[in-house]
C-alpha cells in the first residue's frame, strides 16, 4: 500500500492533537472578575516580533516578544480587576531601547494608581535601570546590585586576520563611517573615539536621569552611588536603591497582605486563548481541526499594520540568522509593504526597525517600497535598539519617525571593499596563474589589493551610492533636518535623543506611541493591530514540511540552514568563543556576516561596528 503525503499529513495532525490539547487546555474558561495581581516573568531574550509560527510551536515555548509584553501591560492597566503587577526578572536579555519601552509601560501602569512590585536575584546597570521604575523593588539576601555605570567596547579583527595572513582592502565615504575600522585597524580612529564618547555621554545621562526620577534622588547623588558600586542587597537598601531584602516567598506574602491576604496571582495573565477540543462531542475533534486549519478569515475591520524590519539587510528573501533572529530580505519586505498598501482595511502602517543596515541595494529596494506605501496611507517608523545606516535608509521616507532616547541611529554613509586572502594560500604553498579579459575583470580578485585605478573606480561607485543615500534622506526629511545633510551624515552615529535634536527623528517614544499616533493620523478610533506577515497556520506548517505548501516571498527561506552557517572561519573559531564569552562571540559572528556579504559585489550601508554596552 502506498503511503501518500495526505496520509502523512493526517498522521501528524493526530499526533499533534495531544500536544495541542496540552497547549490549549485551561484557556477556555470565563474571565474571572475577582481581584488579582498580574504576574509577568521576564527570562531569556526578549524578541522584537511575535513568532512567525503563531500559536503552534511544538518544539517549545517561543521567546516572548516586546509587542506581546506591551499588550499584556496595556490589558492589565485597563482591567479593573487587576490591582497590581508582580514583575520577576530572571536574567532577561534585551537592548537599551527595549528597556526604555518597558520602563514607559511600567510608568503608564503606575500613572493609573496601580503599583508594580519587582523581585530580582541579581542586577547589572541595565537591569537595575528597568527595575528602578517599579513602585517596590526587592532583592534576595546576598543578592548583588552591580550598578557600576556604563561600559562599552569595540572589537577589532585586524590582528586575527594578520594571523591568518589575510587583510581587508576597504574604502568608506565619510570620515565617521568607521565600518571598515574593525577589519583594518587594531584600535579606533580619532573620529571613532569622538563618536563613541558622545554616544556614551547621551546614554549615561539618560540612565542617571531615569534612576534619579524613579528613586527620587538627585542626579548628582545617583552618580555618586554608581561610582561607589557594586552593592550587596543590604548595601543597596542602605543606599536607597531598593526597598526590601527578602526571598521570593516572603516578597509574595508581603504583597498579598497589602491586598487582603488571599488575592489571586494570575501567572498567565494576558496570554491568548487557543481553541479547545470538546471530547464529549463526536464532532469536537473535527471542530478543533477546522479552527486550527482554516487560519485567519478575511479581515475587513480597520487596522493598523505593524511590519517588522529586523536584522542585517540583504537582497532576496528573509532568512534565519546564525545567532537567532532573522536576516531582513528586500524581496520579503517589498512584498509585505506592497500588500499592506493594497489592503483597504489597513489604514496606516507602523514599520518597526531593529537593524544595523547591510546591503545598499537591498536598502534602496525597501526604501522604494516604503515610499510608495507612504504615498497611499500614513507610514510611521518605530525604531528599536538599532536603526542605523541601511536601517535609517529604509526609514527616511516615513511620514513620522519615533525612537527611544537610547536607540542607536544615523550612520548615513557607505563602505565597500574585499578580503585579500593570498597570504593564507602562500602559507599553504598554493599558487595560481591568472587570465583576464577586460581592464577591471579582476576588480574583486582576492589575491591582491586594489590598484590605484581600481580604487578610483571603487570610490566613484561608492560616492554615487552615498549621494543617492543622502538624497533619499534629504527628500524624506526635508526642512525637518536641523543642519545641512553633510553636517549630519558622513557616517555619524547618534542616540535617539541626539537624533531628535538634529532632525533625523521626529519624536521620542516606543512602539505603542507609534501605533497610537498612526491611528490618529489615519483618523480611526476602533481598530485592530495586525502584524504582517501574518503567522503561519498549522496547515501552512504541515504543507510546507511535506513540500506541498505554496511558496511565497513572505516565507523564510532555508529554515534549516541559517545565513552565514557555511562560513568555515565561524565554524572554526566561534564554538570555542561561545563557551567562553557568548555575548562577544555573537557580536563577532555578526561582524563576520558582514565579511560574508562582501564576497558578493556591492556596497554596504552598515553600522560601524557591533556596539557592546554593558
Amino acid at each position: 500500500m502506498m503511503f501518500h503525503r495526505r496520509h502523512a499529513v493526517m498522521l501528524v495532525l493526530l499526533l499533534a492533537t495531544g500536544s495541542a490539547r496540552a497547549q490549549f487546555g485551561g484557556f477556555g474558561g470565563r474571565a474571572n472578575a475577582e481581584p488579582k495581581i498580574a504576574h509577568f516573568r521576564l527570562s531569556g531574550p526578549l524578541a522584537e516580533a511575535p513568532s512567525q509560527f503563531g500559536m503552534f510551536n511544538f518544539g517549545g515555548e517561543p521567546a516572548l516578544s516586546l509587542k506581546t509584553l506591551l499588550e499584556r501591560f496595556r490589558k492589565a492597566r485597563t482591567d479593573d480587576s487587576v490591582k497590581a503587577i508582580m514583575l520577576t526578572l530572571d536574567a532577561p536579555t534585551m537592548g537599551w531601547a527595549q528597556v526604555q519601552e518597558l520602563r514607559d509601560a511600567i510608568n503608564r501602569f503606575r500613572a493609573v494608581d496601580k503599583d508594580v512590585y519587582c523581585h530580582v536575584e541579581s542586577m547589572d546597570t541595565k537591569l537595575y535601570y528597568l527595575a528602578s521604575s517599579a513602585s517596590h523593588l526587592a532583592v534576595v539576601p546576598t543578592g548583588d546590585v552591580f550598578l557600576t555605570g556604563l561600559y562599552s567596547e569595540m572589537l577589532y579583527y585586524k590582528g586575527l586576520l594578520d594571523k591568518l595572513n589575510c587583510r581587508m582592502d576597504m574604502e568608506h565615504i565619510g570620515e565617521y563611517k568607521g565600518a571598515a575600522e574593525p577589519f583594518t585597524r587594531t584600535g579606533p580612529s580619532d573620529e571613532a573615539k569622538e563618536m563613541q564618547n558622545w554616544l556614551l555621554d547621551s546614554l549615561y545621562g539618560q540612565i542617571v536621569k531615569g534612576i534619579a526620577e524613579s528613586r527620587r534622588l538627585s542626579e548628582d547623588r545617583v552618580r555618586e552611588i554608581i561610582d561607589d558600586g557594586p552593592y550587596t542587597a543590604e548595601g543597596a537598601k542602605a543606599a536607597g536603591l531598593i526597598d526590601a531584602v527578602e526571598h521570593r516567598q516572603r516578597f509574595v506574602d508581603d504583597m498579598r497582605e497589602r491586598y487582603g491576604g488571599r488575592i489571586e496571582i494570575a501567572r498567565n495573565y494576558g496570554k491568548g486563548k487557543g481553541p479547545e477540543i470538546d471530547f464529549a462531542s463526536p464532532f469536537g475533534l473535527f471542530k478543533f481541526f477546522n479552527q486550527v486549519m482554516q487560519g485567519a478569515t478575511a479581515q475587513t475591520k480597520d487596522a493598523i499594520a505593524v511590519i517588522y524590519a529586523e536584522g542585517l539587510i540583504v537582497t532576496g528573501r528573509s532568512q534565519q540568522a546564525l545567532f537567532g533572529g532573522t536576516i531582513l530580505g528586500s524581496t520579503t519586505m517589498r512584498s509585505v509593504l506592497d500588500k499592506a498598501g493594497r489592503d483597504p482595511s489597513i489604514k496606516a502602517v507602523v514599520m518597526r526597525i531593529d537593524s544595523p543596515g547591510g546591503s545598499a541595494i537591498a536598502s534602496e529596494i525597501i526604501h522604494d517600497a516604503a515610499s510608495r506605501l507612504a504615498r497611499k496611507k500614513p507610514l510611521i517608523v518605530s525604531m528599536g535598539n538599532v536603526a542605523g545606516s541601511g536601517g535609517y535608509y529604509i526609514a527616511a521616507g516615513a511620514h513620522t519617525i519615533f525612537a527611544e532616547p537610547s536607540t542607536i541611529t544615523g550612520s548615513i554613509g557607505v563602505v565597500g571593499g574585499k578580503l585579500v586572502t593570498n597570504g593564507v594560500w602562500s602559507l599553504l604553498g598554493l599558487t595560481s596563474h591568472e587570465y583576464t579579459r577586460g581592464r577591471n575583470a579582476d576588480l574583486l580578485n582576492t589575491n591582491r589589493p586594489f590598484t590605484d585605478d581600481q580604487r578610483k573606480h571603487i570610490r566613484d561607485w561608492m560616492t554615487s551610492i552615498y549621494t543617492t543615500f543622502t538624497k533619499r534622506v534629504s527628500e524624506g526629511r526635508g526642512e525637518r533636518l536641523k543642519a545641512p545633510i553633510e553636517k549630519i551624515a558622513r557616517g555619524r552615529v547618534f542616540t535617539g535623543e541626539q537624533a531628535v535634536e538634529n532632525g533625523l527623528v521626529d519624536r521620542l517614544g516606543g512602539l505603542d506611541d507609534a501605533i497610537q499616533f498612526a491611528a490618529r493620523e489615519a483618523r480611526i478610533v476602533d481598530y485592530d493591530v495586525r502584524v504582517l506577515p501574518k503567522p503561519k497556520t498549522l496547515l501552512d506548517l504541515l504543507m510546507q514540511g511535506f513540500g506541498m505548501g505554496q511558496d511565497d516571498d513572505e516565507t523564510l527561506v532555508t529554515p534549516g540552514r541559517p545565513f552565514g552557517a557555511d562560513s568555515a572561519l565561524m565554524q572554526a573559531v566561534l564554538p570555542l568563543l561561545r563557551q567562553v564569552d557568548p555575548t562577544r562571540a555573537a557580536a563577532i559572528g555578526r561582524m563576520f556576516l558582514r565579511i560574508e556579504m562582501l564576497r558578493q559585489p556591492g556596497v554596504l550601508a552598515v553600522m560601524p561596528t557591533e556596539y557592546l554596552f554593558q
